[in-house]
């Protein structure tokens, strides 16, 4: 496996790292191997991106034999779309390496966790389409193939969380209702959205979990092939619910239940890119 290293630089000054985890083909067995990829978008309600939320993810799918790549986007104080700009050149990056990465480029997932499942959705809904153009960015060419989202923060509405909105808006546009709607995901799932995986706990008291039933909502209005798995117990934030990716200090990490996640999402990854 190599590591590849990049810097993405935001309109904003800052600037995004973006890590990825090549597995290399062997004349042994596929010389020419072109495996499906995965951006990975941690979560940190736009404040900051979880180490629990990166490499354990990209190890853990790795292991699945999918390309794997990490965007630790520009956070607080940069403001919205910065962030998105800067995952749509993510994925203009693995798909124009898609030779040298040995990906198929016509397989690439995203997957997002709570503030970074936001990030994920407005990637890959219409929500992020105005201010791709803007930018001067086509959205189809950096639309995901694939949506897979982890106790998603998605409304900006009644059930928002509501330091991720203000923070991603700031303070001088987090009471905009015309932003409010652009950021509003639900607001946005239509035909051009990709299949979405999505899982979420029923006791999440910081994502609520009206935030994933809208979106199960909205992709059922809009005929948007959806595959929800709703967990009966599980703080926010679990990561992959194990000893692994348990937060330090914290003794409610570690979910029995929930931890089968992640073979749904590749069984679901497998059967969506056939």
């Amino acid at each position: 496996m190599r590591i590849i290293e990049r810097t993405i630089a935001g309109t904003d000054g800052t600037e995004a790292r973006f890590t990825g985890y090549v597995i290399d083909n062997s004349p042994e067995m596929d010389p020419d191997r072109r495996r499906p990829a995965i951006l990975i978008l941690p979560g940190g309600a736009y404040a900051m991106t979880s180490d629990r939320e990166s490499e354990p993810i990209a190890l853990r799918f790795a292991a699945e034999g999918f390309q794997t790549f990490v965007l630790r986007y520009s956070c607080a104080p940069s403001r919205y779309p910065v962030a998105l700009l800067e995952a749509a050149e993510a994925m203009r990056l693995i798909r124009a390496n898609a030779d040298a990465w040995h990906v198929d480029a016509s397989r690439v997932a995203v997957i997002g966790f709570s503030a970074g499942g936001h990030l994920a959705a407005d990637l890959a809904t219409s929500a992020g389409d105005a201010a791709l153009t803007a930018h001067g960015i086509e959205p189809a060419q950096v639309k995901p193939d694939a949506l897979m989202l982890s106790y998603p923060v998605i409304t900006a509405g009644k059930f928002a969380h509501r330091r991720s909105i203000s923070t991603l808006l700031g303070a001088d546009r987090r009471h905009d209702a015309a932003m409010l709607d652009e950021v509003s995901i639900e607001r946005h799932i239509d035909a051009t959205t990709p299949p979405v995986f999505v899982w979420h706990t029923m006791t999440d008291e910081t994502v609520p979990v009206e935030n994933t039933l809208m979106l199960v909502g909205a992709c059922r209005a809009a005929g948007v092939s959806v595959e929800a798995h709703l967990f009966p117990e599980g703080r926010h934030g679990l990561s992959l619910g194990t000893e692994e990716t348990a937060r330090a200090g914290s003794t409610d990490n570690v979910v029995p239940c929930l931890q089968i996640w992640p073979r749904l999402a590749v069984d679901w990854l497998r059967r969506t890119f056939a």
